[in-house]
This record gives C-alpha cells, structure tokens and sequence, in this order.
C-alpha cells in the first residue's frame, strides 16, 4: 500500500523560503512522475511542479518558474519542493502526487496520478 506524507509546510512572510518534503512507504519512487499541486479557497488544483524518476527531468508551472525548484533524494523515498521568494498567492494547501505509469503528456494533470497524500497548508503573509 503506497502512502505520500507531506511535510514543511507553514507560515511565512513574503519574500520568504519553505521547502516541502514529499516521503512515500510502501514503494519507491524509482520509475515514477512525482507532482506537487495546490488548491487555495474555492479554487481549482493547480499544478506547481513534477519530477520524472527516469531521466530526472522537472517541469514547473508557470506561475512558480524561477522560484520554485523540484528535486530528488538518491534513496529514491522523497521528493522536495524548494519554494523561494514566496507571494501571498502561494498560500494555498499543497499536495503530493505520484504515479508510477503515467505518460509524458499527463504530467501536469491531476485527475491523472493515482496516489496523493493529505496536503500540507503553506500561508505567505503580505
């Protein structure tokens, strides 16, 4: 049974750095898509971020580019989300996704991973 547990979420103020940490029991993240989405009040999932295990390549939404960064750990159970110069339109509930046979062009959709942790609520104070 896979389970995603996210942590380091909290609060900061604008201009600030959180790094969200995404662990998996259960199966190791080799050959998987690892996402980060995020959903604030009454809004949609968006997509932030996703790293494929095989190659190692990240994509980013684009309201995070140049701010945000996606990386691996080598024991292949946790994924980052570096997430710097932080705005008030960061604030929302941060989810972590993976799966393990999800194709190229399905990256950057939700309904497309099968497996998601709880979330983890970042606030960006202005």
């Amino acid at each position: 049974q896979v389970q995603l547990v996210e942590s380091g979420g909290g609060s900061v103020e604008t201009g600030g750095s959180l790094r969200l940490s995404c662990t998996t029991s259960g199966r190791s993240f080799r050959t998987s898509t690892v996402g980060w989405f995020r959903q604030g009040p009454g809004e949609e999932r968006e997509f932030v971020a996703a790293l494929r295990w095989n190659g190692g390549h990240t994509y980013l939404g684009d309201s995070v580019k140049g701010r945000f960064t996606i990386a691996r750990d080598n024991a292949e159970n946790t994924v980052y989300l570096q997430m710097n110069s932080l705005k008030p339109e960061d604030t929302a509930v941060y989810y972590c996704a993976a799966d393990w046979s999800l194709i190229l062009s399905s990256t950057r959709t939700a309904s497309q991973y099968d497996f998601w942790g709880q979330g983890t609520q970042v606030t960006v104070s202005s």
